[in-house]
């Protein structure tokens, strides 16, 4: 394994460096500003356009994407310290770059899966940014942990699906942009094997019976840079046959597919807002007396700024040993790095995340800095894209498989 980085990435890593020092981080404050100003707090501020018109200007636009049709067909490998600088600042800097959730997944899903009239319809949209787009899958009546809890009914009727359940936690689905939903519901509710039984539709936002109920907060805030996460209520939703994703009872597969990259995508993001938390220790350490002493020469925070950076070392090698086994085996051939990292990654940066709040006193619980918004976003990732418990279940049977 070989992590330096080739030319291709060096440059685009230094152009992505230069547009969060000169763009991104100026941007932070004035988009708040932007915001509490709108008539919707789920509009956009106009600053998340410009900053959009400027990395696409500076070819900084759907890094994520492998397939160079689509994308910038960079490997995982490539992209990882792409999606690290831009994890420092998780609000704006993947929307910039055309790269946040869930639209990325999304356009993953339709890249691989879309048949060529629905690639034109909704994936070449998302691409250029003109829209965005929500994936629902989550469930409040059910364990969605187990994804073949899942309730809700696409039952076909003629030349068209039907679609009934109750959804929630849609990231995405509050924002005014957000035109197509991806469903996930039962096709076959009492098919023989539990992985064949889901299918995947794709529902335009202005379908009769779609019904955006409300928005879910997270650790009490509104995710409104990403469009919040709602909750969504299907009620004799038709869609044309033509709308079906893949193949019926193909839906288990294409969300295994979807979730792989999903969460190195996060871990990536993850690394990123660690060290944005080691760099906020830092400072502070340095500018704050107590006792008679900086807090830079305090045993205690030595110990956390040095933990943290241990910490941080250590993650990203496994994300960039994740993203090379990606590139190289397939995403089957890394399924134990990936779950490794989905476990490790969120639970220690939440860690570093929690000693730079209690280093910043009253102001790491402030809106004055960054921390505990990226403490709540990074603590939600242990429940997104399958709990920890999950990861852990799974790692563990793979592990014993040998000796059983």
């Amino acid at each position: 394994m070989d992590f330096a980085f080739d030319a291709r990435t060096e440059e685009l890593r230094k152009n992505l460096l230069s547009f969060m020092d000169e763009q991104v981080y100026p941007a932070e404050a004035v988009a708040d500003e932007q915001r509490a100003a709108l008539a919707s707090p789920w509009d956009t501020p106009q600053i998340v356009e410009d900053l959009k018109a400027e990395a696409r200007r500076r070819g900084l636009w759907n890094l994520f994407l492998p397939d160079e049709e689509h994308g910038a067909g960079l490997t995982n490998l490539q992209y990882a310290p792409l999606a690290e600088i831009t994890g420092r600042s998780p609000q704006l800097a993947p929307t910039a770059l055309n790269c946040a959730a869930p639209d990325t997944g999304n356009m993953e899903v339709l890249a691989q899966f879309g048949s060529a009239e629905q690639k034109k319809q909704w994936l070449h949209p998302l691409l250029a940014g003109e829209i965005r787009s929500a994936f629902a899958m989550t469930e409040p009546d059910v364990a969605s942990s187990d994804a073949t809890n899942i309730e809700t009914r696409i039952e076909r009727d003629g030349d068209q699906y039907v679609i009934n359940g109750r959804k929630w936690y849609i990231s995405g689905a509050m924002n005014p942009l957000c035109r197509i939903f991806i469903v996930m519901g039962k096709t076959d509710p009492d098919g023989a094997d539990v992985r064949r039984q889901q299918s995947m539709v794709l529902v335009p936002r202005d379908a009769p019976g779609l019904e955006v109920r409300r928005a879910m907060r997270v650790y009490g805030y509104e995710d409104h840079y990403h469009g919040g996460h709602a909750e969504v209520v299907f009620h004799d939703v038709r869609v044309p046959v033509a709308n079906l994703i893949g193949e019926e009872g193909g839906g288990f597969g294409i969300a295994q597919a979807r979730l792989g990259p999903g969460r190195i995508h996060h871990c990536m993001r993850l690394i990123g807002m660690a060290e944005r938390a080691i760099e906020l220790m830092c400072r502070r350490a340095v500018s704050r007396t107590a006792f008679g002493k900086p807090l830079a020469r305090q045993g205690t925070v030595q110990q956390w700024i040095a933990d943290a950076r241990v910490a941080v070392e250590q993650l990203r090698l496994l994300v960039l040993k994740t993203a090379w086994l990606m590139d190289t085996v397939g995403n089957k051939g890394a399924h134990t790095e990936i779950q490794a990292i989905k476990i490790a990654t969120p639970r220690t940066v939440v860690d570093i995340l929690d000693r730079a709040v209690q280093l910043h006193g009253a102001g790491g619980v402030s809106q004055d800095f960054p921390l505990a918004e990226l403490w709540a976003a990074a603590r939600t990732l242990r429940l997104a894209d399958g709990p920890d418990e999950v990861h852990q279940r799974s790692l563990a049977r793979r592990e014993l498989k040998a000796y059983m």
